[in-house]
């Protein structure tokens, strides 16, 4: 199959490009790598399918990622992503994978089991954008769906992680937290999956691990011999909880603990 993959250079996008072609698709980048940028016409024709990954944010930020431009965020990543899928309608582009957010979850109640097709209900800026896109995906006429990812975690240079490793190693104190998380390389295979999805639903949850920052960093500390004390435990019982079980019922298999685990000592030696 032939792929357009925008976002190629991101953190999910290195490891949808590379999942893609290891299945044996034919990628096309579209990346400032590869001088595309959001809002950008984009080259599609002869392209199977769309694998819409890029994002236009301040610097490690979602929620809050407009900073003080709200209108050239809602232009880019709202407009600029609208276009995009027009533009894959006029080209015939058959199959359009989008990569949302858990923040379209942010308006439903606390500790909520959230499942593949619950309605968008956003708090932020962020997640109304990927709700915005998200409706105009539904609303085309081609085979189209929104993956709803929770936090991406993996290996980079600037590391989701690295601020609160530096802290803890350092001795000083950390605030409790509790998330749910994924491996961008399990998110990558999940896209990859979907690709060959017979019926595609509009929407599905992509969720691995409830991750507290005391276990987290019992990992850390486990790998360094590092005797700082760890956060007490966070209330999990707000927590909301994607059920990913459209993913998990069409063959996907998060790699849970041992790809954390290992990951964490991988971002521990860079």
């Amino acid at each position: 199959m032939r792929v357009a993959l925008t976002g190629a250079s991101g953190i999910v996008g290195r490891y949808a490009a590379r999942a893609l072609g290891r299945a044996g698709h034919d990628v096309t980048p579209l990346d400032r790598a590869h001088g595309w940028a959001l809002g950008d016409p984009a080259t599609l024709q002869g392209h199977d399918a769309l694998i819409h990954c890029a994002f236009a944010h301040a610097p490690g930020r979602y929620r809050g990622g407009e900073g003080d431009d709200p209108a050239a965020f809602i232009a880019a990543n709202l407009d600029g992503t609208r276009a995009l899928f027009d533009q894959a309608v006029r080209h015939g582009v058959g199959r359009v994978l989008f990569l949302s957010s858990r923040a379209v979850h942010d308006g439903h109640p606390s500790g909520m089991r959230l499942p593949d097709d619950l309605p968008a209900a956003p708090t932020t800026l962020y997640g109304q954008v990927k709700a915005g896109a998200e409706a105009h995906l539904a609303s085309l006429p081609l085979a189209g769906c929104a993956i709803r990812a929770t936090g991406v975690y993996g290996p980079g240079p600037a590391h989701k992680w690295r601020t609160l490793f530096a802290d803890y190693l350092s001795g000083r104190p950390i605030a409790p937290r509790i998330a749910t998380e994924v491996h961008a390389a399990d998110l990558a295979r999940a896209l990859v999956l979907l690709l060959s999805t017979g019926v595609l639903p509009s929407t599905v949850n992509c969720s691995d691990l409830v991750l507290d920052h005391h276990d987290l960093l019992a990992i850390v500390r486990d790998a360094t011999g590092s005797r700082h004390p760890l956060p007490p435990r966070a209330d999990a019982s707000r927590l909301r909880v994607p059920d990913c079980t459209a993913l998990i019922g069409a063959g996907w298999q998060p790699r849970g603990d041992r790809l954390l685990r290992r990951t964490i000592r991988r971002l521990l030696r860079d």
